[in-house]
Order: structure tokens, then C-alpha cells, then sequence
């Protein structure tokens, strides 16, 4: 029999998490996923006494794991996303699920316009060009369209698209959106995904990932946007269909991309190879020095109020 742990037992369930374990140690029996490559030893040993999980958000839970653990009673997401997590299973077994919402939309939405200005302005290519010894006496006159004035498109207004529409806005762009579900907002909603595609020359994802919407941006959402547009990603790889975008800019039936977020991550640098008008960043958007205390001090008071009993302040509300 495996003696009870005499602090509550939590989980760290990925490495990039290990910078965590000392602050939670003077608290908490910290054990780590990644120490247990065995999952049944995992299981059968440490895994009986975990009360809680501390996740990043965004990396898959199975629910066979997470079904032989008797003892666990919450995932503490350190990220806002929570789209590892399932969440119907969780319900289902009075298992709750918290997230850092709202903490990091600022910066994300910082990076969102930096990598849209950086596509459509050239600017990621203007400087490759200047460090090849590429620059031309005429890449002057190779002029590219102002911002000013076009349209922007934003899929999904929470806190990112929110914090989004407003900085497109002060560009000087109009600026409309669309998600499934209609809300109070200063900006207009899109009738569909389609329509608001047709209309934007700027299509920004913002939205949750669910696997509801797995490839919500599809082949002819990409099409609806067209040779001039741009796609920004600042959500989730899975919510477009990355192939699909891939092969349209290829072939010039989508203008540009600019991406901090994929599919697979880290994404093989050699998928990228050969496909044009694309500014690419490691998923960063929201790691800023500002935010991630933030985000941990919320998951550490999350725990500690799950711990003693007490109402959790950032419960998922899904």
C-alpha cells in the first residue's frame, strides 16, 4: 500500500512546467509526469496520492489517465487555453478545471498586430533582404498597401480579440467579427465565418480551440479571403487546417500568413520550406516577463483555494 503523502500530493504534468516545482515544494509532494515514463508503475505508485494537476493548458490529458487517480480533484491550468483538458469528462467526474484567463490577452494581442504588420508591410522580409545583401536600388518602388482603411476580421471576441479589435482600430481599420454565439460589442458581428472571410482583407484567430472547431478555418474559408488577404493566428494551430493554407499560398489563392501558433509544436521547419509570404514565431505571444508571474501566482491561488475549501477564483466557465 502507498502511504499517504503527509503534504497534498500535485502533479506537474509536462517539462515545461519544472520551473514551478521549487516555489510549490515548501507546500505541496510535487511529483512529475515526465520522471514516470511507465505509466502503469505511475499509476499503481504516485498517481493514487495526486490531488491535483498542474497543466499546460494546451497538451492533451487522457482520460485514462486521469481516470486512475482517485484522489484527483483539480487541474489548475497555468495557460488560459485549456483545450487539453476534457473538459465533458471533467464534468462528468466533479473534477475542476481553472485557467488564467485574461491574464496575458494584452500581449498576445501585441504579438498579433506585430506579426500582421510584419507580413503586410514586408518587414520580416525587408530584413532578410538587408542582412543577404539582397537590398536593390528599386525595392523602394516595390510599395505595399497601407493599412489604413482595410478591414479586419476577428474569429472569436474574448479577451485576445477584444484586446485585437482594439488596436486594429486605432490603425485605422474597420473592424468587424464573428463567433457562434452573439454578445454586446462596439464592433459589428458577421452573419457567418464565410461572410466575415469575404469582407476582411485582415482575418485574425482569436478564438478558443475546441475540438468542435478543429480546421474551423477551412480550405474555403482561406479562399473567402483571399489572394490579397492575410491570416493571422494567435490561438491555436488546430483551428485552422494547416495544409489547406499551406498549399493556398503556394498557389497564390492566400496572400499572406502570419503564425505564432501550429498544428504540431515545435512545427518541422521543413513544412515550411518553400512556402512564401509567411512570418513564423515559436508560440510566444503571451510569455512576456509581465504575464507569467501573473499566470502562476493565479494557479498557486487556485490551488491553495481548492486546498482549504474555498471558492476557486478562475474556474473554467464552459
Amino acid at each position: 500500500m502507498v502511504e499517504p503523502t503527509p503534504k497534498p500530493c500535485i502533479l506537474l504534468s509536462h517539462e515545461m512546467l519544472m520551473p514551478l516545482q521549487a516555489m510549490l515544494e515548501s507546500t505541496y509532494e510535487v511529483v512529475r509526469l515526465w520522471d514516470h515514463p511507465d505509466t502503469l508503475s505511475f499509476l499503481s505508485g504516485p498517481g493514487l496520492q495526486v490531488q491535483a494537476i498542474v497543466h499546460a493548458g494546451e497538451m492533451p490529458l487522457p482520460t485514462d489517465l486521469l481516470a486512475e487517480m482517485p484522489r484527483l480533484g483539480l487541474i489548475a491550468c497555468v495557460s488560459a487555453g485549456y483545450d487539453g483538458v476534457p473538459m465533458a469528462w471533467c464534468r462528468a467526474h466533479g473534477i475542476a478545471v481553472t485557467h488564467s484567463t485574461g491574464v496575458n490577452a494584452e500581449d498576445v494581442a501585441d504579438v498579433a498586430v506585430g506579426l500582421l504588420i510584419g507580413a503586410w508591410r514586408g518587414i520580416v522580409e525587408g530584413d532578410r533582404r538587408v542582412r543577404d545583401g539582397r537590398w536593390g536600388p528599386g525595392d523602394r518602388m516595390h510599395s505595399r498597401r497601407s493599412l489604413r482603411g482595410r478591414k479586419a476580421g476577428i474569429i472569436g471576441l474574448g479577451h485576445i480579440g477584444d484586446a485585437t479589435a482594439r488596436r486594429l482600430e486605432a490603425f485605422g481599420m474597420t473592424v468587424s467579427w464573428w463567433g457562434p454565439n452573439p454578445k454586446e460589442s462596439r464592433w459589428p458581428r458577421a452573419d457567418s465565418l464565410m461572410a466575415l472571410a469575404r469582407d476582411s482583407d485582415v482575418l485574425v484567430v482569436a478564438c478558443r480551440a475546441t475540438p468542435e472547431n478543429k480546421g474551423l478555418v477551412s480550405a474555403a474559408v482561406i479562399e473567402a479571403l483571399g489572394p490579397q488577404g492575410c491570416l493571422v493566428n494567435v490561438a491555436r494551430g488546430s483551428v485552422i487546417d494547416e495544409d489547406a493554407m499551406i498549399t493556398a499560398l503556394k498557389d497564390g489563392k492566400l496572400g499572406m500568413a502570419a503564425l505564432d501558433v501550429f498544428e504540431t509544436e515545435p512545427t518541422p521547419p521543413a513544412r515550411w520550406e518553400g512556402v512564401p509570404n509567411t512570418v513564423l514565431s515559436p508560440h510566444l505571444a503571451g510569455a512576456t516577463v509581465d504575464a507569467i508571474p501573473q499566470m502562476v501566482g493565479l494557479t498557486v491561488e487556485n490551488l491553495r483555494a481548492f486546498f482549504h475549501g474555498e471558492p476557486l477564483p478562475s474556474p473554467v466557465q464552459d
